[in-house]
């Protein structure tokens, strides 16, 4: 193996450069991936703005992974060997907190992420540690699957772990606020889940554009009418059985609660802003009308397995999601064009 490798290094916010780096160690009882390709996700985007308390520079971030097993580590006692070529989700869980225990992973009261404890994907090469191969999220690329779609099943994972949570099913109208790659994801696993109206709604044009790809049936420009009483209308003034919120605006949840059903759930799906974090919700409407806010974050390995699955048999259209294929050398072309708005997905390939 050589001794360097190219690697995006982040030194501050929205400082970074391609770099020559040394090439990662072996961990013991771990592995080294060659990079196939990593997704570029909005929390990547979040730490590239404005830092993350958890990631110290400068830094190699990048969390939506795959790659080929190139080496194994002293004392590997994994399932994957040389040549294997896997999907990465970034979390690690304790194992013995009160949720691991309880099967409730995705609640880990010590969860760490690759790219965050450790140097994330956007390199040539990465190491994955002892703790991730045995209390990680790693599975096999499927057969037939190409691994830059497979790179994105984090993102997919979340959203598979959110309908769990909401019980989306046969004849709900689900409402989604926000087109961008989350959105389309909640489209399709809302129909895979049997969901008989979809709507989906955004204030971005050139993004509902890049939705109508997932089918919903009802696309709303927000900066044209008037979301919640739209909904209303469309649902004969009950509302929508479902709501999610798939974006950082405060407003939107606040929305979400006026257009929901009588007994409907309400996804509270994208984190909001540390500043602004308080909208201001009506709760008499929450608790007259009986409606259930469901907080739901990260994934557990169950979610992973089913993302991949999903993703296989073409009911989450990864070809549609996968809107840029970029090389690691245009990585700041890709972050200014996740930052307008103009791709859905962008996967670096090293």
């Amino acid at each position: 193996m050589k001794d360097t490798m190219k690697a995006i290094v982040v030194h501050a916010p929205m400082q970074f450069e391609m770099e020559d780096v040394p090439m990662p160690e072996c961990p013991e009882g771990g592995l080294i991936l060659k990079i196939i390709a990593c997704g570029l996700c909005g929390s990547d985007l979040r730490t590239l703005r404005s830092g993350h308390s958890r990631v110290n520079f400068p830094w190699i971030i990048g969390h939506e992974i795959a790659g080929t097993v190139v080496e194994l580590g002293n004392n590997y006692r994994g399932v994957w060997q040389e040549g294997d070529a896997l999907a990465v989700g970034p979390v690690n869980y304790c194992g013995v907190c009160d949720f691991c225990v309880g099967g409730k992973y995705e609640l880990c009261e010590n969860l760490r992420e690759i790219g965050q404890v450790w140097h994330g994907g956007f390199a040539e090469y990465i190491a994955i540690p002892e703790d991730c191969v045995n209390l990680g999220t790693i599975r096999p690329v499927p057969e037939g699957l190409d691994p830059a779609i497979a790179a994105i099943s984090e993102p997919i994972s979340s959203c598979v772990n959110a309908q769990e949570n909401g019980q989306i099913g046969l004849g709900d109208t689900v409402v989604i606020i926000g087109a961008g790659p989350i959105g389309c994801i909640h489209t399709s696993l809302a129909r895979a889940r049997g969901a008989d109206k979809i709507i989906i709604a955004d204030v971005v044009a050139e993004r509902l554009k890049m939705a109508e790809a997932f089918a919903p049936d009802v696309i709303i420009n927000v900066s044209e009418t008037d979301l919640v009483e739209k909904v209303r209308r469309l649902t004969d003034g009950k509302g929508a059985d479902v709501i999610i919120t798939a974006n950082p605006v405060p407003s939107t949840q606040v929305q979400a609660v006026e257009m929901a059903k009588k007994g409907g759930r309400i996804l509270l799906f994208g984190g909001l802003p540390k500043d602004n974090c308080k909208p201001g919700l009506d709760t008499n409407i929450v608790h007259y009308n009986a409606l259930h806010l469901i907080g739901t974050t990260t994934f557990a390995p169950r979610h992973q397995i089913i993302a991949l699955k999903l993703l296989a048999s073409g009911k989450i259209p990864g070809d549609k999601l996968v809107t840029h294929r970029l090389p690691l050398s245009e990585f700041s072309k890709a972050v200014e064009m996740a930052l307008e708005g103009k791709v859905l997905k962008a996967v670096l390939l090293p």
